[in-house]
């Protein structure tokens, strides 16, 4: 598999949809791609990791064979855009288990304060090929 590097959300999330949007305007180069946590792609991915592809409380950056969850993810993902972003990186000082109390909290609390989606979010036709699936 090429080097691959994938964002899995929660597509029903309206807070993790707006974070995939977030992320693709500032994505230039086109290096990151996009999957439904419960879709096949989550599944063929992460069931080979042994994880189970359904943390509805979790977004998941898979890159060069890395998995990583929650806050960690969140940096990771800032940090491949490259360029300004990579300057996240200093949030690696603070212990992981004050950003991902923050992280599980929002994650908690995201439906009743940013809503919910009755389906997945449906790419419009200008980046529908940064979804696979």
């Amino acid at each position: 598999m090429k080097k691959e590097k994938i964002i899995f959300f929660d597509g029903y999330c309206n807070l993790c949809n707006g974070f995939v949007n977030f992320i693709i305007r500032l994505d230039k180069k086109n290096k990151i791609f996009f999957a439904p946590l419960n879709g096949k792609k989550a599944e063929q991915i992460l069931s080979k990791k042994e994880i189970n592809s359904v943390l509805p409380d979790s977004v998941i950056f898979y890159h060069n064979n890395i998995t990583s969850f929650k806050s960690e993810a969140v940096i990771d993902i800032f940090i491949s855009l490259g360029g300004f972003y990579k300057l996240v990186v200093i949030l690696k000082v603070i212990p992981s288990f004050i950003l991902n109390f923050l992280y599980d909290t929002i994650a908690k609390n995201r439906y009743s304060w940013f809503g919910k989606r009755e389906s997945c979010i449906v790419p419009d036709k200008k980046v529908i090929s940064k979804f696979l699936e």
